[in-house]
């Protein structure tokens, strides 16, 4: 018997892999769902878990990364005197060290088990930052009557993983332009029209009191502040020492803040790094929870695709150096648009590109880039495009939330 040998094209194969890679996905996430249903229902955990009592509304955070943004939004409940559920994940929550009223924080756990609690839990409004509701663990509960997602970056609405903002009713947004994208891909994926309101920015508005509250430095010493992004495609990955070095020998002061989830994914580069450094005093590692003390300490940044540029550029009005990678953008709602993101556009604009045949010359950039009238007003359009309504969001929040509440009832 003569055996042919099967040979399938290189297209082919890739096609097939897809397909037993998404099936195999599909599978793992509709098995959790069933075991999940089905632990709710053996254990009575359906009504252990629901409430049973309805709360008008809620608020869900991820974590105390998140209490900047939700901070002036439940402000509002407190002064008009209206009951909310605050729903975290950080048991160190900071809004557990404020006395409130009419705020009712609890811990609900991480992971798993908070999204066991929010898929059955019961309300007429629920305000969350998490992308992929009703895409993965985290399901649409069928008690909720409206559940709504504040973006918290200035940047694309895009730039969530696939499927990110679909499944939501309303989506509040930081600037109007961030808009046109979600209609775009509401239209290409043939979805409901989802309430699209900008209401501005809440932890910009709060990082702007607190900057203005920090003193100035004595004896200020000109600052860079190295503020990347993480993992493989990030500028401490990439190039470490291979910019740092330059940084090192200059007279410049340093701070390297890495991302938080640096410090877990990433332990080896910074441990490597700081060990690399150790003698020099002008450098300095910033992990702290808030950005705003090296923002307020910087001159300039230098950072990746990290959105903290923004953050940087729309609080301290002070220029922006960027590395420019080639951004992967096929996990991403960004990659179903047919147009460049504002991302992407508006950072050419507003910064200036570094190579790593540049790094050799960056004393010489960052000095030309000090008093770039042209970078200025790039900056200042960019706000204008970005962060609407300054020190109001947390009100705009609230009464979108009052209103459609009440249009419920």
């Amino acid at each position: 018997m003569i055996i042919f040998p099967l040979y399938i094209d290189p297209g082919t194969g890739s096609a097939l892999f897809s397909i037993l890679i998404g099936a195999a996905a599909a599978l793992y996430f509709v098995s959790r769902a069933f075991f999940l249903k089905l632990k709710t229902v053996f254990l009575g955990g359906r009504n252990k878990i629901n409430t049973g009592k309805n709360s008008k509304y809620v608020i869900y955070s991820e974590g105390k990364q998140y209490t900047n943004l939700f901070r002036p939004v439940i402000i509002e409940f407190e002064n008009a005197k209206t009951e909310i559920r605050y729903l975290t994940s950080s048991y160190d929550d900071p809004i557990f060290d404020i006395s409130w009223k009419y705020v009712k924080p609890e811990f609900i756990g991480e992971g798993n088990k908070a999204y066991s609690y929010l898929n059955f839990i019961n309300a007429d409004f629920l305000l969350m930052t998490t992308p992929g509701l009703h895409v993965y663990q985290l399901k649409r509960s069928k008690y909720v009557k409206h559940y709504s997602h504040v973006l918290h970056a200035p940047s694309d609405a895009t730039l969530y993983r696939l499927f990110g903002l679909d499944y939501y009713d309303s989506i509040l947004l930081t600037g109007d332009y961030q808009g046109n994208d979600i209609r775009f891909l509401e239209n290409k994926r043939e979805l409901p029209k989802k309430q699209l309101i900008t209401v501005g920015c809440s932890y910009l508005d709060e990082y702007s009191e607190k900057i203005k509250q920090l003193p100035d430095e004595e004896n200020h010493i000109f600052t860079v502040l190295v503020s990347p992004s993480w993992g493989a495609s990030g500028l401490l990955s990439l190039y470490g020492e291979k910019l740092l070095d330059p940084l090192n020998s200059s007279q410049f002061r340093v701070i390297i803040r890495p991302h938080p989830q640096s410090i877990k994914s990433e332990n080896l580069i910074i441990n490597k790094l700081q060990a690399r450094y150790n003698e020099n005093k002008n450098i300095i590692w910033d992990f702290e929870r808030e950005n705003i003390y090296s923002l307020k300490k910087a001159d300039i940044m230098i950072s990746d695709f990290s959105g903290i540029m923004f953050d940087f550029m729309f609080l301290m009005d002070k220029p922006v150096l960027y590395i420019n990678q080639n951004f992967d953008m096929r996990p991403y709602d960004a990659d179903d648009l047919e147009h460049e993101l504002w991302h992407f556009i508006t950072i050419k604009k507003a910064g200036i590109e570094l190579s790593k045949e540049s790094f050799v010359h960056i004393v010489e950039i960052i000095n030309n880039a000090k008093d770039n009238e042209t970078l200025a007003a790039a900056r200042k359009n960019a706000c204008k495009e970005a962060w609407f309504y300054h020190g109001e969001a947390g009100k705009r929040i609230f009464e979108f939330m009052k209103k459609t509440a009440e249009n419920i009832a």
